[in-house]
């Protein structure tokens, strides 16, 4: 079991600005820092996201489309029967283990997560912003040929959440402003530019753009509320039991 990178125990001092960038960097594909159980897992969700791009776009007939869903039934009941991992390898405290396995569980950047589309950010620390590449297959398509502007808001609130960092505590969204300045196409390669502006009490300031090639296709600015690690404790510690397996013999 690999105990290093994105996946290793965390201590306090772990969530310094430059820190965390650096293990969000070790979480991208590629990295030799990821335990085989989640590249493997890596791998089905980038072969179910394939499935749901071809799926929203086939003209394939009734009787294969049929087939596939029992053939799909059947996987997923199999799965079903598989236990439920409450903690992540090489994390010791339940606190932090949603945290340390965000990018790969995140519905919006989660490479071990088949609804996230193909999105990579990335983090730098000396100039406290965040840049990421994006491509929306058919699965996320809204007006004709363009992605549906829902998924762009989403993927802004995971950027500007991700520059929270760089104030030196975890947010969590309070309120987040988009403005469409131009159809963002569908199967195209977007490139998402955000960053931290400033902290004023708990309030940390952030804003973002999306542009396909040099045209800006929207911008956003978020309000994100700082939360200390209690809050986050407490979040793991409800996640943890309502997750944990229920005892048959157990009275209600």
């Amino acid at each position: 079991m690999i105990q290093g990178g994105p996946f290793r125990m965390a201590v306090e001092s772990d969530y310094s600005p430059a820190v965390v960038a650096r293990r969000i960097k070790a979480a991208r594909p590629g990295s030799d820092e990821i335990p085989s159980q989640w590249q493997a897992k890596r791998e089905l969700a980038a072969s179910m996201r394939q499935l749901l791009d071809c799926l929203s776009a086939t003209d394939a007939p009734e009787q294969d489309l049929r087939a596939s869903a029992a053939e799909i039934s059947a996987i997923a009941a199999r799965y079903a029967e598989k236990p439920v991992m409450r903690e992540p390898p090489g994390v010791a405290e339940v606190a932090l283990s949603g945290m340390e396995t965000f990018h790969d569980r995140s519905p919006v950047i989660g490479h071990s997560n088949p609804i996230a589309p193909p999105l990579e950010f990335a983090p730098d620390a000396e100039a406290q912003t965040v840049s990421g590449i994006g491509f929306f297959g058919h699965a996320y398509e809204g007006a004709p040929g363009c992605v549906h502007g829902g998924f762009i808001a989403t993927a802004f609130d995971e950027l500007l959440g991700m520059a929270c960092i760089f104030s030196g505590h975890p947010g969590m969204t309070g309120r987040l402003e988009v403005t469409y300045r131009s159809p963002t196409p569908l199967r195209s390669e977007l490139r998402f530019e955000g960053r931290f502006d400033r902290l004023e009490g708990r309030k940390i300031y952030t804003s973002a753009e999306v542009y396909a090639g040099e045209r800006l296709c929207a911008e956003s600015t978020g309000l994100f509320i700082a939360i200390d690690r209690s809050r986050f404790e407490a979040l793991a510690r409800d996640r943890g039991e309502r997750l944990a397996p229920r005892d048959p013999d157990a009275s209600d």
